[in-house]
């Protein structure tokens, strides 16, 4: 008895204990967003023995964390390390230490010139001695892609040092002129290494035999110059000197040839000629391959320096870039013409492929299109494979066939204003002769080749099919026709025509390919459609799981079928993730390995051994990074992101069904505060932005906001948080979002924990539009905050999404917008999904957000609706973030917004006091002076 009194004395202390460390916990405050991390960078070596990854505050300095797989303790941090690596043979790390980010303010604050300011440092990581090497006063570095066990270490322009005052009457040495600066290249243990001046660029081949580098020009008096190092032999050649610029250096996929694009003509000539060269690397015999005058380049074409230069892997052709050659317009050359004098104008044709907002959007890239072209290395005959008629030549990461795909969509360009799923023509095109064969006219989607070469494949969207096209045979082949499940999106709800679920990839020898449908995973042989394999058996669609090929190999060309086949599961309904096993010709059912209430992501497996890192999340746990292998059994936590979450309330998120107006089933996410108690009324916030259910065990950090309200920051201060899936039916935007949210926000109401007269909405850009619609159908909500929307669809349909310098026809006709067809064929669909005809119904308080270099929604679409509610003496708000984006992007509007859209919420769903900016607004003389965040007394 006197053991049970004590035990249970020892409960209600614990309970008590618990109780008041709960009560210790905070709310998330708009201070705590600096120091929030994220993970990123995860590394694994080759061998699987070593892991890293670097952790990264909001704001602050980054670190790197190394640590060997089987013995995380001992872990080595490596502050403000940054673009850091494993080294090819796994035994080094290496990689830059930046200033400290407060130092850096410190300085700018007091002006500090650019050349005092501090330069980033290297760190040279031995990882088996557990050795840190460092050097200062770095620009860049290199390590070989494959191979070798070099760095090369290009420091910045050494800093004149200062005069000693009881010297200050020498004369200081007048630097010299150069563009270059020291490089060192040596072994990462120390024990070889060379030094090089006035080095402008460098670059090891792939595998680390040879280093090339570049000499720039001194004073006029040390000519540029282009060297190769030989790391075996520590011999340095020059390749060639006295031009003026040496760019492009590219060294062939087995080392054999260096190459590199290169002009005499002065560095200050506006319209330079270059040519091509080509040496051995083995023995330096220079060649120049191309110039301006070679026969079989583009008619009136010049060698490109803005195109990259490639090698066939088998190193026996080379594909390089032309340009169209410079045109001298008379009036641009005209020296009577002032500048003042100049006509400025634009002219939009009715002709035109693409309209001027477009054109000017694209022009850099215009002015610097190339055409590629290919030269035989047996014969020097140069083929141009692109022109001006066809210029979209696909070259795969490897080029191991004596053919490409290239195509069009020329024929189509002046529609795609409207219609943003216009064909393209495409090609077959021979190497050797330029000569194309044409495979499809209008063809949907892009097409790419299977890895043998023996079949082009796309998803022809128009019918719904996978199609391949079989190159001896000159036929099209429907892979997917017969079978009795479709490939098209299945929750695809507006009028553009569906897209796919993508491919998994091919069997070796082309011998089959896999394609995806909603759930299950098939093996379609192209000689044999019609005995298709569903190697998921069927499994996905009737659990309603996800199954999706894990590529553990990034360099993988096909899938070898004697390979096991591992597949990450989502659960649809449950939203459970995992992993299952199964093989390319498995008679049974895939094997479930894990599933659980989590996220898994980001699989990276050792290239040479078993060894796995993922990550893992859920809402309430951070997105750690974990080791194991692909049992994932005992799955090691090695990371530990934002320990501080321990002392805040978090809260929690769980999954809601309901059915919308229609008798649609939907689902939702309903965050709720920490200590939750459901007899208790709380505010609530009500975010949307159409589907977001499957991302329940998604970890949202607090974060200020670029449009939309930080959900772990509301929650945690004691608001709900409710973001329902939406259903769109075709022409009715507006009324198809009242469908699905409203009754989702009623069936909580009905539960009882929410404060029915509190509650709000918050979107942004569609979300923006769909808060702007809801506030004219119902007063159920006591304030409303909407980001970029558009309230007249009749404007908005003429306007220019000046990012891209689209129209925005396509957004209503066959995208997002969803009303299906021209303002002319339905001006009633447009009229009645526009709040902007209805704001005389207003009763909620809006504040707006809109910014005047919104690249996506005409910022005069924010206007409208501020000018509409002033109108009616509606209260209302509109945020202006000069020069800012549809989304904010600098981090102080970011947090401004945050602080404004919080108290904003506070003051209608908690009564809190009113800040000065909504009560007594930001009087443009003002402007720049004061914030007025200050609340009212």
């Amino acid at each position: 008895m006197l053991k049970r009194t004590k035990q249970l004395v020892l409960l209600l202390a614990f309970l008590i204990y618990s109780g008041a460390d709960a009560q210790q916990k905070r709310s998330l405050t708009h201070a705590d967003y600096d120091g929030w991390e994220s993970l990123g960078g995860e590394k694994i070596t080759k061998d699987g023995k070593w892991v890293g990854y670097s952790i990264s505050p909001q704001d602050g300095d980054a670190r790197a964390e190394i640590l060997p797989f089987n013995d995380p303790s001992k872990k080595t941090i490596i502050h403000r390390a940054q673009g850091w690596d494993f080294t090819p043979d796994d035994s080094f790390a290496v990689g830059k230490i930046v200033p400290q980010k407060d130092s850096v303010r410190v300085l700018k604050l007091k002006e500090t010139k650019k050349d005092d300011m501090p330069s980033d440092s290297l760190f040279i990581f031995n990882l088996k001695a557990g050795e840190i090497e460092k050097m200062a006063n770095v620009k860049s570095f290199a390590i070989p892609q494959e191979a070798g066990s070099w760095v090369a270490i290009h420091f910045e322009k050494e800093k004149p040092a200062k005069k000693d005052e009881a010297d200050s009457t020498a004369k200081a040495e007048k630097p010299k002129k150069t563009d270059g600066t020291k490089l060192l290249v040596r072994t990462l243990n120390g024990e070889k290494s060379y030094e090089f001046d006035r080095v402008k660029s460098y670059s090891f081949s792939k595998e680390g035999e040879f280093l090339q580098y570049v000499l720039a020009e001194e004073d006029t008096l040390d000519n540029a110059a282009i060297h190769l190092l030989d790391l075996k032999t520590g011999e340095s050649q020059t390749v060639h000197e006295g031009n003026t610029d040496y760019t492009r250096v590219t060294f062939s996929p087995k080392a054999t040839y260096l190459t590199f694009i290169s002009t005499n003509d002065s560095s200050k000539a506006e319209k330079p000629y270059y040519q091509l060269y080509l040496t051995k690397t083995d023995e330096v015999a220079l060649e120049e391959l191309v110039n301006k005058d070679s026969q079989g380049i583009l008619e009136n074409g010049r060698l490109s320096s803005d195109a990259g230069i490639r090698f066939s892997e088998e190193e026996d052709r080379i594909f390089f870039g032309v340009a169209e050659d410079y045109v001298d317009y008379a009036y641009e050359s005209d020296t009577t013409i002032l500048d003042e004098e100049r006509v400025s104008l634009d002219i939009w044709g009715w002709q035109d492929a693409e309209i001027q907002p477009m054109q000017l959007k694209n022009k850099s890239r215009e002015e610097n299109r190339s055409y590629t072209a290919t030269m035989d290395l047996a014969t020097r005959k140069i083929t141009q494979l692109e022109d001006r008629e066809v210029n979209n030549i696909i070259l795969e990461n490897k080029i191991e066939r004596d053919f490409a795909l290239v195509w069009t969509d020329a024929p189509y360009r002046r529609n795609y204003s409207w219609d943003i799923q216009i064909g393209r023509d495409v090609y077959m095109i021979d190497f050797a002769t330029g000569e194309k064969t044409l495979v499809e006219k209008s063809l949907p989607g892009y097409p790419s080749l299977s890895p043998e070469g023996k079949y082009i494949t796309w998803y022809a969207n128009k019918d719904s099919t996978w199609v391949a096209y079989d190159i001896a045979q000159k036929n099209k082949i429907n892979l997917t026709e017969g079978l009795d499940v479709v490939f098209y999106d299945e929750l695809h709800d507006s009028p553009s025509l569906p897209g796919s679920y993508s491919t998994a990839g091919w069997l070796e020898n082309d011998e089959a390919i896999l394609i995806n449908d909603r759930y299950d995973i098939w093996k379609i042989d192209p000689r044999n459609p019609s005995q298709a394999v569903n190697i998921t058996q069927g499994e996905g669609r009737a659990n309603s799981i996800e199954f999706r090929r894990l590529t553990l190999d990034r360099e993988e060309e096909f899938i070898d079928p004697k390979d096991p086949l591992y597949l990450t599961a989502f659960n649809e309904v449950t939203k459970q993730s995992g992993l299952y096993r199964s093989s390319i010709n498995a008679q049974n059912a895939p094997k479930q390995i894990l599933m659980s209430d989590h996220r898994y992501f980001g699989f990276n497996k050792a290239k040479d051994s078993d060894e796995i890192t993922v990550r893992r999340s859920t809402y309430q746990e951070n997105p750690d990074l974990h080791l194991g292998d692909l049992t994932l059994k005992n799955l090691r936590k090695v990371s530990n992101l934002n320990p501080q979450q321990a002392d805040v309330k978090w809260g929690s998120v769980e999954l809601v069904s309901y059915l919308a107006n229609d008798g649609t089933p939907l689902q939702g996410l309903l965050f709720k505060p920490e200590n939750f108690d459901e007899n208790k009324k709380y505010p609530m916030m009500v975010y949307f932005y159409e589907r977001n259910s499957n991302g329940l065990h998604n970890y949202r950090a607090p974060a200020p906001s670029a449009s939309t309200i930080n959900i772990p920051y509301f929650v945690s201060n004691d608001y709900l948080v409710f973001v329902p899936d939406i259903k769109y039916d075709l022409g009715l935007p507006g009324p198809s979002a009242y469908n699905c949210i409203i009754p989702g926000v009623q069936s909580l109401v009905a539960r009882g924990f929410v404060d029915a007269d509190n509650m709000a909405i918050q979107g942004q850009s569609w979300g923006g539009y769909q808060v702007a619609y809801l506030i004219t159908q119902t007063n159920m909500f006591k304030a409303a905050g909407a980001g970029a929307p558009v309230v007249n669809m009749t404007s908005a349909y003429g306007g220019i999404r000046w990012g891209t310098g689209m129209s925005r026809m396509f957004q209503y006709e066959q995208t997002q917008s969803r009303i299906g067809g021209t303002l002319w064929e339905k001006p009633v669909y447009y009229l009645e999904n526009s709040p902007l005809f209805f704001m005389d119904r207003v009763k909620t308080p809006v504040l707006i957000m809109h910014n005047d270099a919104d690249g996506s929604v005409p910022w005069y679409q924010g206007i409208e609706m501020f000018m509409a509610l002033k109108r009616l003496n509606q209260p209302a708000w509109l945020l202006q973030y000069n020069g800012e984006d549809h989304n904010l992007r600098q981090r102080k509007n970011r947090k401004d917004l945050s602080v404004r859209l919080s108290q904003f919420f506070d003051h209608y769903l908690k009564g809190a006091p009113a800040p000065l900016w909504m009560t007594e607004g930001l009087p443009a003389v003002e402007k720049g002076k004061t914030l007025k965040y200050e609340l009212e007394d």
